[in-house]
């Protein structure tokens, strides 16, 4: 079985953060490529034990401007 998530990715000092939206797992890395691998281990960790809700549905994503 395979998911397709959403992932989001944000640069916090020297570590990139990845963290997934429909499940709330998160992980981090030195590269963006070294926190995405880490953020898919964490989640195959996640659903080791438990099947994935079949629910699931990928999240929209869009960005907002907002005047300050």
């Amino acid at each position: 079985m395979s998911l397709k998530l959403t992932v989001v990715i944000q640069k916090e000092d020297d570590w990139y953060v990845a963290k997934c939206i429909e499940n709330g797992v998160a992980s981090q890395g030195k590269t963006i490529e070294c926190s995405i691998s880490n953020l898919k281990e964490a989640i195959e960790l996640y659903y080791e034990d438990a099947a994935p809700d079949a629910t699931i549905s990928p999240a929209f994503v869009t960005t907002l401007e907002v005047a300050i």
